[in-house]
């Protein structure tokens, strides 16, 4: 039996999503869940924006000699869902986005003018996890990584850390999260690339964060088997860490794919390569998300924001014209027009996790007003146009706030 603060129970009772023997590892989302993805999407998609991202997307099935020439083929095989074709050619799913991205930059044949070169995806990734270390949300074969690319010189990429690093705590805050820490990760004992290499990439990388002012927690052989990076953790409400953001310093897959730009004097050089998510996992982290708010999502982020609740048959019209009039000006909302009881109404939206009930009955179809009734319990009676701009305010989405 789950407990109920699992995500896993929060996105049953929510009707969010469901796991199930016949796709191990992998998500059903129901109508309400994938909205929240969405949401979620959305919101990183308007950070990619800002910064000057381009957003691209690269095939789910790559040839052997790409994952060989990026060291995937021997440092990351056996996690790996691997086929062949009738030429006996292999391939594999992707389990990241890097190699996809750099068969793009390749094809751009980019100038210094082009540089910092940033690209962005919502890459649907698959890895062969054992069965035995699938859990929920947290960990699956199938998922959607907010993956994104930065081709710089080196002279850019300080600037570039500093970049990410300054958004990420606005960026945590919008959903709830307020304390982040910081750790990095050296070389792992398997890797691709010389100790010089790994030599420049660790000091390069380790000068930035202290350019950006992070303090960080060291650990030794977490590295990426191409590079160095900064993982991001937040704590929860339950105090516990959940590694999300990461940057990561590669200096090896632009020399094992001969990646060049030309500069002002028209020289081949090699570019710096930065791998960076906010999220890390889509999924994982909406798990993260439904368990650190113990499914009270905030406002924006609620897929359903509102439910209009009539009192009596005479309230039918008026709560559904309340109910247009909010679909008007951009909120998630729903008439409960069944036939139960107030309390019945107000215990299920509540369990469906709505941030606003909406009262209307006979006094207030006279008055021209509403009860707003918060999902704590507070109530108060507003005029219909400022129930409307009060509604408004609250459901916003965080990016516009």
């Amino acid at each position: 039996m789950l407990d109920e603060h699992d995500h896993r129970s929060l996105g049953q009772r929510l009707d969010l999503f469901h796991l199930q023997e016949e796709a191990p590892g992998m998500v059903f989302w129901h109508s309400r869940g994938y909205q929240l993805y969405r949401l979620i999407e959305n919101r990183v998609r308007q950070q990619m924006q800002r910064e000057g991202y381009s957003e691209v997307r690269t095939p789910q099935i790559l040839a052997q000699p790409i994952w060989e020439r990026s060291g995937h083929w021997e440092n990351f095989r056996e996690n790996m869902f691997q086929l062949a074709d009738e030429g006996g050619w292999h391939h594999a799913l992707k389990p990241v986005n890097c190699p996809g991205h750099i068969q793009l930059v390749q094809r751009m044949n980019p100038s210094y003018r082009d540089l910092p070169l940033r690209l962005g995806e919502f890459g649907l990734v698959h890895r062969s996890e054992p069965s035995g270390s699938l859990h929920g949300l947290f960990r699956l074969r199938q998922f959607t990584q907010d993956d994104g690319h930065i081709f710089c010189a080196e002279s850019q990429m300080r600037e570039e850390v500093f970049r990410f690093c300054r958004s990420l705590h606005a960026f945590y805050a919008d959903f709830g999260f307020e304390h982040v820490e910081v750790a990095f990760s050296s070389r792992p004992a398997q890797r691709a690339g010389s100790d010089e290499v790994w030599d420049l990439a660790e000091s390069l990388l380790l000068e930035a964060a202290q350019q950006a002012g992070l303090k960080c927690l060291m650990q030794p052989g977490q590295g990426a088997f191409y590079g160095p990076k900064l993982e991001f953790v937040l704590k929860d409400r339950l105090d516990r860490s959940w590694q999300c953001g990461t940057i990561q310093l590669d200096l090896v897959l632009p020399e094992r794919f001969d990646l060049h730009y030309v500069d002002a004097s028209g020289q081949k050089r090699r570019p710096m390569m930065l791998h960076r998510a906010m999220l890390g996992s889509l999924e994982r982290f909406i798990g993260i998300l439904l368990e650190h708010h113990g499914g009270a999502l905030p406002a924006w982020l609620a897929p359903e924001q509102v439910v209009v609740a009539p009192v009596g048959e005479a309230a039918a019209g008026y709560a559904e014209r309340f109910a247009a009039k909010l679909r008007e000006v951009g909120c998630r909302v729903s008439v409960d027009e069944r036939a139960e009881s107030l309390s019945r109404k107000i215990v299920d939206s509540h369990q469906a996790g709505v941030p606003w009930l909406v009262i209307v009955g006979n006094r207030e179809v006279e008055k021209n007003a509403v009860r707003l009734r918060r999902r704590d319990g507070e109530q108060r009676d507003l005029p219909w146009d400022e129930a409307v701009a009060a509604l408004v305010a609250e459901c916003r989405p965080a990016a516009s706030a």
